[in-house]
């Protein structure tokens, strides 16, 4: 695995842990937190959404659901 992969992965798990612990949040307030683009913020929620783990609420706010994640 690359060093950029890595550190995608490293991001997007970060983000799902900020969201479970502070959620309902807008992407702006995960692109604030994170220092990344609402563009990063998106592309890393794409991920997550289609593995089930954050469904958006309402319009432009997103929550973990239920789906319980495997801490390696």
């Amino acid at each position: 695995m690359s060093h950029q992969t890595t550190r995608m992965l490293t991001r997007i798990k970060a983000v799902y842990l900020f969201i479970d612990q502070n959620g309902p949040v807008t992407t702006s307030e995960i692109a604030d937190e994170f220092d990344i683009t609402d563009r990063t913020v998106q592309r890393d929620l794409n991920v997550l959404q289609y593995n089930d783990l954050v469904k958006s609420t309402s319009r432009g706010y997103w929550d973990v659901t239920e789906k319980k994640v495997k801490n390696r």
